[in-house]
């Protein structure tokens, strides 16, 4: 059997850790490592208590830094299948067991959690009008560049194989949040197939989310890997 390793790269996710963990079906997974990025709260108290493994970095590394970290050390650890779970409940882990079938019968290599499969349950589940429609807009432009039709390239629930990261110079990527669209990119290059599945949409008070101008921004660098992308083809 593939051993699976649940990934958490966390920032002040005190007040909804212990409900995305109690949300993880544990008979499917070998282990959890919460990569905490200088959290302000008990974030890591939290964690520990609930006998999750803990790193800490000792200066805060940004969202694709804490990525790195906890890839670095998923693949230490010998995982097969590495599931990236965000800690702060948006997105429904009780999902995982559905999200890892695709790489262990071998259909694919990675796996989205889609929360645009059906567009209108995402509206349901509180996603913000603006990220919703900037959502399609910038898959729409993601699945002309990389010849693909998925529903969602940006959500927090994601599986990669062991292939795909020992495959992808991912340290050299970037350490915001635009490392999950450039960890993409690299993918799509090298030929992986990436396949998607279906999960519940929910903002709620709790869940992180980040700002109006941290979301343009991260559109805007989206914009740049998909130009360096076909400028790279071109070559």
């Amino acid at each position: 059997m593939p051993k699976v390793i649940v990934i958490m790269p966390a920032y002040n996710a005190e007040r909804t850790l212990e409900k995305t963990y109690n949300e993880i079906p544990k008979d499917c997974i070998d282990g959890i490592i919460l990569v905490d990025d200088t959290s302000k709260d008990g974030t890591v108290e939290v964690a520990r208590r609930l006998g999750i493994e803990v790193i800490v970095h000792s200066q805060n590394k940004g969202y694709g830094g804490n990525q790195k970290t906890c890839y670095t050390n998923a693949l230490k650890r010998g995982a097969d299948i590495i599931v990236m779970v965000h800690p702060d409940y948006q997105y429904d882990p009780s999902h995982l067991r559905d999200l890892i079938q695709p790489i262990k019968k071998g259909e694919a290599e990675i796996v989205l959690g889609s929360r645009m499969f059906y567009r209108k349950d995402a509206l349901k589940g509180g996603m913000p009008v603006y990220k919703f429609l900037s959502n399609i807009f910038l898959t729409k432009l993601e699945n002309i560049t990389f010849g693909l039709s998925l529903s969602e390239y940006h959500t927090g629930l994601r599986a990669y194989s062991q292939k795909v990261l020992r495959s992808i110079d991912f340290i050299s990527l970037s350490d915001g949040f635009v490392f999950d669209s450039e960890i993409i990119a690299e993918a799509v290059k090298r030929e992986f197939k990436i396949a998607e599945i279906p999960i519940k949409t929910r903002y709620l008070d709790d869940s992180s989310s980040i700002s109006f101008k941290a979301s343009l921004k991260y559109g805007l660098k989206t914009l740049k890997v998909l130009y360096d992308f076909l400028k790279d083809g071109k070559r």
